[in-house]
């Protein structure tokens, strides 16, 4: 199998600044990167949505919001206006928490309720594509085996390992687990702690159809150089 690098690699790479004292400045560099090496997507949060939308616009880079984040624990009613008010300013990528607190209380019907409507509300709206964000090392196989299940059944079309904001960085362990469970029916998105492009290589050879992360730049700018 050829490794992927430079432009190739970018493009399962969403290039993310989900600091929460990220400024302007910050978010114009994170677009003008995202455009240099053709990133997947820039990953924002809802508030620098609409910048990012114009910066942008033409370039096939999309647009990817994070919801109920980090911790997912916020209202239903909540995480569905903020689906749709990113989509409205022009996200095309949503990245949704899971309520992991539901999850383990074994309130099944209400997570996956709560992730059809988020679902539903991204997607009549023109939005392209919905992950659900859990917490891999925060579950039990069994409780992750039901977050899968339940992100099948509610139609999104990314599982995703964690936050990176959370708990430890992902391993190539978390991707194999989460494929066991998906199969084919999702895609898996590996978050948290990716700095490195031998750690990109391992976890899309493990199976991760993304890779999410702020070293993203330095990561593609590294497979140029790596005899790796």
């Amino acid at each position: 199998m050829e490794l992927p690098r430079g432009r190739s690699l970018a493009s399962r790479i969403d290039l993310t600044l989900l600091r929460a004292d990220a400024t302007l400045r910050e978010v114009e560099e994170l677009c003008r990167r995202g455009v240099e090496l053709g990133f997947a997507a820039v990953c924002v949060n809802p508030y620098w949505v609409r910048l990012a939308s114009k910066l942008l616009r033409g370039s096939g880079v999309k647009v990817c919001c994070v919801v109920g984040f980090p911790l997912g624990a916020t209202l239903s009613e909540v995480k569905v206006l903020e689906a749709s008010r990113a989509v409205e300013e022009g996200a095309s990528e949503v990245d949704v928490a899971l309520n992991l607190g539901a999850l383990k209380s074994r309130d099944y019907s209400y997570v996956e309720e709560e992730a059809k409507r988020v679902v539903e509300a991204v997607k009549r709206r023109g939005g392209e594509v919905v992950k659900a964000i859990i917490e891999v090392p925060l579950l039990t196989e069994e409780e992750v085996e039901e977050a899968c299940r339940i992100a099948m059944e509610a139609g999104m079309d990314f599982i995703k390992t964690g936050t990176g904001m959370l708990t430890r960085g992902v391993t190539v362990e978390d991707v194999r687990l989460l494929r066991r469970f998906v199969g084919t029916r999702l895609k898996v998105k590996a978050s948290g702690g990716v700095r490195t492009y031998r750690q990109a290589v391992e976890l899309l050879e493990a199976g991760a159809s993304r890779i999410g992360s702020s070293s993203g730049y330095e990561i593609v700018l590294e497979s140029m150089r790596a005899s790796y």
